[in-house]
């Protein structure tokens, strides 16, 4: 399908692997220019990328926890491929422990997630935000997850910075709606991610030998139990409803919260 992004500039936080690189390839494929930022690899990431999809595309390495870093990253994507049209906010982290009851963390093992999951999201809101507003134009999309809209017990900092991310596009939408600039949240639900695999690890390393199990038992379990369509989803099927979001295709969808869970969490 051609969304129409030809030429267009979309940037892509934590886009040199697993989800946001998914979101990056699909943007590319739909001939848009590309800017993948990222902690690690993302030079590799955006020349893999260009390779495999053609097209321009750069990687610049960001620290969304630094408000300068993203506010110079984006100066330098505007200076390279031009002004910036869409923003996907894919950049995210767990907090490494298993809570369930949140008894088993500390408070100070809320600081990291809620530093990368939250004020990484503020930070490039803040960096992005006022060049669309002059232009009338553009989209932002936060990749949320499931987790913050049950209260899921697993990770409560991952969980509440999730809920956090929904709650801001809510803000972010309504603000930017005048400027005709659209804010929308995509939480996936069960997509093998090493986060996945690292909440199953923190689970697994707090049972007793007879209760171990292996990382595809656990989670097979698990989608068959609490996804009604009973597999796994992808990082492109991810990808494919954000640039879909990100293209005038949903030129009237802003301040929504769109579920790629296979039927987890279902809305009236």
């Amino acid at each position: 399908m051609d969304l129409e992004l030809r030429d267009h500039v979309a940037v892509v936080t934590g886009g040199a692997s697993e989800i946001g690189r998914a979101i990056a390839e699909l943007f590319a494929e739909e001939c848009a220019r590309v800017a993948v930022w990222d902690r690690q690899t993302a030079g590799e990431a955006a020349t893999e990328i260009a390779v495999r999809r053609g097209g321009k595309t750069i990687g610049l390495a960001v620290d969304v926890t630094d408000e300068l870093a993203v506010r110079k990253a984006a100066i330098q994507t505007a200076a390279e491929l031009g002004p910036i049209d869409h923003l996907v906010h894919a950049a995210a982290i767990g907090s490494g422990k298993f809570g369930f009851p949140f008894t088993n963390l500390e408070p100070r093992d809320w600081l990291k997630s809620l530093e990368v999951n939250v004020m990484g999201m503020v930070h490039v809101a803040h960096a992005v935000a006022p060049v669309m507003i002059e232009r009338r134009q553009g989209t932002l999309v936060f990749i949320a997850s499931v987790a913050g809209q049950i209260g899921s017990q697993t990770d409560p900092p991952y969980s509440a910075a999730k809920a956090a991310n929904i709650n801001f596009a809510q803000v972010l939408a309504k603000d930017l709606a005048p400027h005709s600039v659209r804010v929308n949240t995509v939480s996936p639900g069960m997509v093998q991610t090493a986060l996945n695999r690292s909440v199953w690890q923190s689970w697994n390393d707090r049972q007793p030998p007879d209760k171990k199990r292996s990382y595809d038992d656990w989670a097979g379990d698990k989608v068959r139990t609490v996804v009604p369509l009973q597999r796994w989803q992808t990082p492109r099927d991810v990808a494919e409803m954000v640039v879909f979001l990100s293209s005038n295709r949903a030129g009237q969808v802003t301040g929504q919260t769109i579920n790629v869970d296979g039927g987890w969490v279902m809305h009236s």
